[in-house]
């Protein structure tokens, strides 16, 4: 036993170098391709300001967002038992959006108005979801896919007909912004999203310990001490600050935070979420700057929506990891 732990030990950590040296290699390829395609070591004065002042802040930014969106959904896949629980999916990006397309009409002027909005928005969503997914024997599959849905149909309706409040010039770039957009990056942007990456990370490390006992069920999990409502409480939190953060920045992006965690399961052969949670976060980093260096170099220098190009990887990945369990 005690060789199967160390030799398990050593495949995490080598996997979790892994995944950090991968990170490395994919944010500085992605700076050096674009539109404009730059030679790191012979830079002119206006290829440094793209690399510097546009691309890398965007790069990184893309980064963060991957890593929100994939701890959220490992997070709630985790707590809620369910390997469709994801925020695309229960409503949660909807309601992030809602309350950033509400700070983009109403508070426009306020610079924090669109990740604090968003916030609420999705602890609003995450809040209702979770309530009509409730019945007497607890949470169900069914139950939460079917509320998740239907929350994000409707908060989908009104995030239409708010569009009419919105000038012309501004709806295109909004429109593009829901599919998933990444182009008005900034390093502000950056900085709010890396903050709330690092304050999301360690809030769900805390309670990983007790996710995984969580996983078996929740009575179980009260007769082995773990306060449920505190874990619970503590994951909706966390998850809402990421998918807000996350969306305020960059829009409705799919797929990270449903496929990332399975294929950190299988990778890591477990469901451990102490492995599960960091290592999410590496790889829902590498999957989104992967998929916006796609968005920006494929048309180049027009621009595809990042949220398109993750559907268009993830749905594939989803149906072969549907086929295979």
């Amino acid at each position: 036993m005690k060789v199967q732990s160390s030799k398990f030990k050593v495949q995490s950590f080598a996997l979790g170098v892994g995944l950090l040296l991968l990170l490395a290699a994919t944010i500085f390829a992605a700076a050096l391709l674009g539109s404009e395609k730059l030679a790191f070591f012979d830079l002119s004065e206006q290829q440094k300001t793209i690399l510097f002042d546009i691309r890398l802040p965007r790069i990184l930014l893309g980064a963060s967002v991957g890593a929100s969106l994939a701890l959220a959904g490992a997070s709630l896949q985790a707590l809620l038992r369910n390997p469709l629980a994801e925020p695309y999916l229960l409503g949660v990006s909807n309601g992030a959006a809602l309350g950033t397309m509400l700070a983009f009409v109403f508070f426009s002027q306020i610079e924090f108005a669109r990740p604090v909005m968003a916030f609420v928005g999705a602890s609003l969503a995450t809040f209702v979801v979770y309530q009509m997914a409730k019945s007497g024997a607890g949470t169900n599959v069914e139950r939460l896919v079917l509320s998740g849905v239907i929350v994000t149909t409707f908060l989908s309706s009104i995030i239409v007909l708010l569009t009419s409040l919105i000038d012309a010039t501004k709806l295109r770039s909004f429109t593009f912004w829901l599919l998933g957009d990444l182009s008005q990056a900034t390093k502000n942007g950056f900085y709010l999203s890396f903050l709330a990456v690092l304050i999301g990370t360690f809030i769900l490390m805390r309670v990983a310990r007790a996710l995984n006992l969580m996983m078996i069920g929740e009575r179980d999990a009260f007769d082995f001490g773990v306060e449920v409502k505190k874990t619970r409480l503590a994951v909706f939190t966390a998850s809402s600050l990421l998918v807000g953060t996350a969306v305020a920045a960059s829009g409705s992006v799919g797929y990270v935070g449903l496929i990332v965690p399975h294929l950190v399961r299988l990778a890591t052969g477990g469901s451990d979420n102490r492995l599960v949670i960091p290592f999410s976060a590496l790889a829902g980093a590498i999957f989104v700057v992967l998929a916006d260096t796609v968005a920006r170099v494929a048309i180049a220098p027009r621009e595809l929506p990042v949220g398109a190009i993750t559907a268009l990887i993830g749905a594939p990945l989803f149906i072969y990891l549907l086929r295979k369990s």
